[in-house]
């Protein structure tokens, strides 16, 4: 006999509950988030679709110890910074936005990054939270600047003091 496979955790792209009403319910709906990277060295942000499964290329390559002390000497400090957007009446803003440490070394092929800080930041981004009071300064402004030049400032304007508090521009 064989034994039916139980449904897995699963990250979808589109709403999964559309007209199936509780099918698909526990799962993360990613439509929204974007991954923005913070150089901390060059001083600029990028965007790189691939952080949604750890395939960025800053990442790519590069195996990632538990321990930031094991990362050999010359890394490159990066901030991986989940950010999402929702829509209400007056239209799209900030909903979410949160940043995670990460530590590169390409050379050695070795970097740091926790995997559990990664995932609870993404989920609190999407859950509407802003986790950016731990970032340096230099790259607040950054991150803020880059925010503030999406879709001509719109997304800015309606977001939150919250937010704007959080990156030193309130």
């Amino acid at each position: 006999m064989t034994k039916k496979k139980p449904i897995q955790f699963q990250i979808i792209k589109n709403d999964p509950t559309d007209g199936h009403h509780s099918f698909g319910a526990g799962v993360i709906n990613l439509e929204n988030v974007t991954p923005v990277f913070i150089d901390v060295e060059e001083k600029r942000a990028f965007i790189d679709m691939g952080a949604m499964h750890a395939r960025s290329e800053v990442e790519r390559r590069v195996k990632f110890l538990n321990n930031k002390d094991e990362v050999p000497p010359g890394g490159k400090f990066y901030w991986l910074c989940w950010v999402t957007i929702e829509r209400d009446e007056n239209g799209p803003y900030y909903h979410g936005v949160t940043a995670c440490e990460l530590i590169v070394n390409k050379e050695a092929k070795r970097g740091y990054k926790s995997m559990p800080e990664h995932v609870n930041n993404l989920d609190k981004s999407i859950k509407g939270r802003f986790i950016l009071e731990h970032m340096d300064e230099a790259s607040k402004k950054v991150l803020g600047e880059f925010l503030k030049e999406q879709r001509n400032g719109e997304l800015w304007e309606r977001s939150s003091e919250e937010l704007k508090r959080q990156l030193g521009f309130a």
